[in-house]
């Protein structure tokens, strides 16, 4: 059950990133970005644009925690490395390793992606830039989101003890939640990409948490044996 709700979650954010996404590109274009580039919705992003200028503390949290979201990404891969290492079979690699991996793949595809096809371009011009850089969604809060969200949901089948895990759960959603806010309050983005990044995160990891709910089904309908070599 659990399993098909965040299916159709996943295709309701996706469906709304993508919308979003259409707005950009037809509702109030207006040449508001650096060096005259447009930018859609262009009344609501200027006017938060306003609101909230470049702020260069904010923006050195931000890209440290950043750094931070990336740091968990390695953690897992160490993780799924040492089992292959133990286990002596990639086919004995917990499923859970094998889902986060593809998680990381499609966040960098979409990356790569959207740096081609751009929807929005910062702002202002950072200073050890020499051109409008794309920002269309924001790549920090994608990250952020998907890191700290995707551990969130592993953390209590690796952590056994019940007060460490909860712990590292709640400093990966507080370090989500600051690292999105942040991002916005930074000025770096126009407000749609930070939205555009929510959007397209929250399909990504209900999609994952889809996947994560039909291999946890499956291995309780049909217990493996005991794994060697843990």
């Amino acid at each position: 059950m659990r399993q098909k709700k965040n299916a159709v979650l996943s295709c309701a954010f996706l469906t709304l990133f993508l919308l979003l996404i259409a707005l950009l590109h037809a509702v109030d274009v207006a040449p508001i970005g650096p060096e005259g580039t447009e930018i859609g919705l262009s009344r609501l992003n200027g006017a938060v644009r306003d609101l909230l200028p470049f702020r260069p503390g904010i923006y050195a949290v931000t890209e440290f925690l950043g750094i931070l979201a990336l740091c968990v990404c390695t953690a897992f891969a160490v993780l799924g490395f040492s089992q292959l290492l133990r286990r002596k079979s990639l086919l004995r690699v917990d499923r859970e390793l094998f889902l986060l991996a593809g998680l990381y793949v499609l966040v960098l595809a979409v990356y790569v992606f959207f740096e081609k096809a751009v929807v929005n371009y910062r702002p202002f011009i950072l200073p050890n830039e020499a051109s409008p850089e794309s920002s269309f969604p924001s790549s920090h809060t994608v990250l952020a989101c998907v890191s700290f969200g995707s551990a969130f949901l592993l953390i209590p089948k690796y952590i056994g003890n019940a007060r460490l895990s909860d712990a590292l759960r709640a400093l990966s959603a507080s370090a989500m939640i600051v690292l999105v806010l942040g991002r916005l309050l930074s000025g770096t983005h126009w407000l749609t990409d930070i939205l555009g990044g929510a959007l397209l995160s929250a399909a990504l990891l209900c999609a994952f948490s889809a996947a994560l709910n039909f291999f946890m089904e499956r291995t309780n309908k049909n217990p493996p044996g005991a794994r060697e070599g843990d």
